[in-house]
């Protein structure tokens, strides 16, 4: 297991770098001693020295405000690891925008947080530091890849909370502890400094534990960011200040999608919201995805082949782990063997496989075509509703180990967040009550191409006028 550094020169080069704010989080005594009392959940695996930014003014729109950032994103001076051993011992050169954004509006860095090795995971039992477990329930998983993001604000560790979301890494977790996380549209929010997975999928996405939090934490990371190609110029709309705004009407409910292996008691939910929207005068009408039974493999198919491509660059040369006994084509042998674990070698195989000559055709090329078909479903769906409501899983958290030995059935469980991930559409969780077993369920809102104020805003709705217990 790696080590959790606590390099005292690395921390002083740190804090010689970065000044504290005017204003410091006045309970931040609390929220070391809630994560010091939650130690058995594995949610944090760097806690350092917080790091500020010197505030010129008190007036911040998250000043004070404490946020936890997923071990897989570029904290300056701090390691990034990614969960696995082929990054031990790494420490970043240099923040990533959200972190720059999150600190010049008042943020205060405290940790970052566990998940499955280079975020390829569903239940956060595949790190390197060990699995992270339920906040509540501890004998099930907290669902992945940002499993540990999810439990630190759900056990209230920090005030909010950063993860990645590639097919749905923000959402299942946030489902399964009963929190708010989103995914925002693809280009939303920059990715520089985010240690890609799948470069075409991967977004940053806050996790909090109201609308309103999450409004906030959104509007601090969106927007343009030149040091990102897929950085979106899009106009980033005031999310937190119109929360209260007229909500939409228009709803659509992929009944015939959701037809098979839904839990009764989260088709029992979403019932209990449809009948609420309906009384309050919005329109429910089912919706028609034809294409999205084939998200899964569509997706597995794209995301193992740019993850082949893109986790190439750990050969045991520049950076991370070396294993430097043999001669040249040994070192990439060994650190790579070494230093990733199973199921990110599974992926890589498995990407290698279909991009190779003779298969990239039959696979690759073949998944790209379903993908476009794909989101051309979303965009005739939007022509006629504007927000579609559907659960973020099929189940309640799993056991722990349940899947583990069953890589398909594992993959299963994001099947109604993957195809709006192969969309690149802007969608959230909301807390859905419980199951007779006290076991969070969660809901979807999915929101057309950049217009996440949609979306926030009926969740605040639903928040304030809908008791889901």
């Amino acid at each position: 297991m790696m080590r959790r550094i606590q390099s005292e020169s690395r921390r002083e080069a740190t804090k010689s770098r970065l000044a504290k704010p005017k204003t410091l989080p006045s309970d931040l005594s609390e929220f070391k001693e809630a994560s010091r009392r939650f130690s058995d959940r594995n949610a944090i695996v760097h806690d350092l020295e917080p790091i500020y930014l010197e505030a010129s003014t008190d007036d911040g729109i998250l000043n004070g405000k404490s946020i936890l950032i997923k071990d897989n994103i570029a904290v300056q001076g701090w390691p990034l690891s990614c969960s696995s051993k082929i990054l031990d011992q790494y420490i970043s050169p240099y923040n990533s925008t959200v972190v720059t954004k999150i600190l010049q509006n008042g943020g205060v860095i405290v940790g970052k947080t566990n998940h499955d090795e280079f975020a390829m995971g569903s239940s956060n039992e595949r790190s390197v530091f060990g699995p992270v477990k339920h906040p509540t329930t501890t004998d099930r998983v907290p669902g992945g890849s940002s499993g540990g993001s999810a439990t630190a604000v759900k056990l209230k560790l920090a005030d909010f909370a950063l993860g990645s979301d590639t097919g749905g890494s923000v959402r299942q977790p946030a489902a399964f502890c009963g929190v708010y996380g989103m995914k925002p549209t693809y280009g939303r929010v920059s990715r520089y400094g985010l240690v890609a997975f799948a470069s075409s999928f991967d977004q940053i996405g806050p996790f909090a534990r109201t609308t309103e939090d999450l409004a906030r934490l959104l509007q601090v990371i969106s927007g343009h960011d030149s040091k990102d190609a897929t950085s979106a110029k899009k106009p980033v709309a005031d999310y937190l200040n119109h929360l209260d705004g007229p909500i939409t009407k228009r709803i659509g409910i992929p009944w015939k999608f959701l037809k098979d292996g839904v839990n009764p008691e989260i088709i029992y939910k979403l019932k209990k919201i449809e009948s609420f929207l309906k009384s309050n005068g919005c329109e429910i009408c089912d919706i028609e995805l034809p294409h999205a039974k084939y998200a899964i493999s569509t997706y597995y198919v794209l995301t193992n082949a740019e993850a082949s491509s893109n986790l190439a660059r750990f050969d045991g040369v520049r950076y991370g782990l070396s294993e430097r006994s043999r001669d040249l084509e040994s070192m990439y042998k060994d650190s790579r063997s070494i230093g990733f674990g199973d199921e990110v070698k599974r992926r890589i195989m498995l990407g290698t496989y279909v991009l190779s000559s003779g298969y990239y055709d039959a696979y690759f090329k073949k998944a790209q075509q379903v993908r476009r078909l794909i989101q051309d479903d979303f965009i005739k769906v939007f022509t006629d509703v504007d927000i579609i409501l559907l659960p973020t899983t099929p189940t309640p958290a799993f056991k722990q180990g349940k899947h583990l030995k069953n890589p398909l059935e594992m993959y299963l469980s994001d099947i109604f967040t993957t195809p709006i991930s192969l969309a690149g559409l802007p969608t959230l969780n909301i807390p859905a009550g419980e199951t007779s077993d006290k076991l969070p369920i969660g809901m979807q809102l999915v929101g057309n191409f950049f217009k996440e104020e949609t979306i926030l805003r009926l969740s605040h709705y639903i928040e304030h006028n809908l008791n889901l217990i």
